[in-house]
């Protein structure tokens, strides 16, 4: 099933190098944010961000537009609702399911007056890494540019306002205009993430490695280093491994980032306890 030789050799064609520097750069955008959303407690908007690329993907199928385009401005649009009616913690589950089955609900309306692709539209659910082309890796890599700059430019109030949101609120931090900032920044990442691993998996690149690295560590720089990392390692990795049996890049992308979730689960309270016992020894 995994023969390295096979593997070698689909290495060697443009369009998987395409797609393996697309999961490099997914994997760099999402263990970049991946860490925010967490202390923002966004993983369910992650979920419905992505879901709703697939309302915009399946509206530019059926205009006969750029499906990645549409589930770009699907997310986007998404994002910006969850983050200009959700910024109150209690209200943002609720204002995400609101959103959600709205959108969901013209997902299927249109898929249903789409023409009959079955192909695109089951990418759009699982991903279709391999069909990225240049166009598209050239678009994902601006988008990385850009939002890598954006989040350097607003990285620490972003970091206060999102770790105590009330007291930056306080100090003059425009709490409001990070959220809709950052809504932006994850539309985009979970759009690209959809074409990856589909609109299904994509929770498993932009919140499993972030979420694997808190148990390692609190100093939320080190967490995204690490984030960074494991989604490297799930992304690029799932990839290399799917080539030769020809499984869907999703499995691996999702087993990958369990496992390494289901490892730092382990070392991560024994480096605690080991701490805490250097310290009162």
């Amino acid at each position: 099933m995994f023969d390295f030789s096979t593997t070698v050799n689909l290495l060697s064609y443009s369009f998987v190098q395409q797609a393996v520097l697309a999961a490099a750069l997914l994997g760099l955008l999402a263990g970049a944010i991946g860490p925010l959303i967490i202390s923002r407690q966004m993983s369910f908007a992650v979920h419905g961000t992505s879901e709703l690329s697939l309302t915009g993907a399946a509206a530019a199928l059926l205009a006969g537009i750029g499906v990645g385009l549409g589930a770009i401005v699907g997310s986007v649009v998404a994002a910006v609702l969850f983050g200009v009616l959700g910024t109150k913690a209690r209200e943002r589950d609720s204002v995400i399911a609101v959103v959600l089955s709205f959108g969901l609900g013209l997902s299927v309306l249109f898929l249903w007056l789409g023409p009959e692709r079955a192909g695109s539209k089951f990418s759009l659910l699982t991903g279709q890494v391999v069909s990225v082309g240049y166009s598209g890796l050239a678009l994902l890599a601006t988008c990385t540019v850009l939002v890598l700059a954006v989040l350097a430019m607003v990285y620490r109030p972003l970091l206060f306002a999102s770790s105590d949101p009330e007291v930056a609120l306080a100090r003059g931090v425009p709490v409001r205009a990070l959220s809709v900032v950052f809504a932006v920044m994850l539309g985009i990442t979970a759009a690209f993430g959809v074409q990856i691993v589909g609109a299904l998996l994509v929770l498993a690149l932009l919140i499993t490695p972030a979420a694997a690295a808190a148990q390692l560590t609190a100093n939320p720089v080190r967490a995204t280093v690490l984030a960074v990392v494991f989604a490297e390692i799930a992304a690029v990795g799932g990839i290399l491994l799917s080539l030769a049996p020809g499984v869907p890049v999703s499995t691996f992308v999702t087993t990958i980032s369990f496992l390494i979730y289901l490892i730092c689960r382990v070392v991560g309270p024994q480096r605690r306890r080991a701490a805490r016992t250097a310290r009162t020894a």
